[in-house]
């Protein structure tokens, strides 16, 4: 009889709570009245990034595919970043 090994659920709590605490510091950050505005953005851009990468991994499920499906994923991301910078000297200008 062949024993079958359970693949281990991703911690999906601490996730959760990774990201309410990211979203609190995002709300902390947004109302610093005496930074400067482009720093304000770009700690916020980075925030939303890493949560973002953190759903996608984990509540997404990309952590456990295949590498196939993982460059699938990454091939746009250039893109998002040639659109957010667009935005940010949008402002600039």
């Amino acid at each position: 009889m062949e024993q079958r090994q359970h693949a281990k659920h991703p911690p999906y709590m601490w996730i959760f709570f990774a990201l309410a605490v990211l979203t609190g510091l995002e709300l902390m950050i947004a109302f610093f009245q005496n930074w400067p505005k482009m720093a304000v953005i770009l700690i916020l851009v980075g925030l939303a990034v890493w949560k973002a990468l953190l759903v996608a991994l984990y509540y997404m499920h990309l952590r456990f595919e295949p590498n196939r499906l993982r460059i699938l994923v990454i091939v746009p991301l250039p893109l998002v970043v040639i659109l957010i910078l667009a935005v940010i000297t949008e402002y600039v200008w």
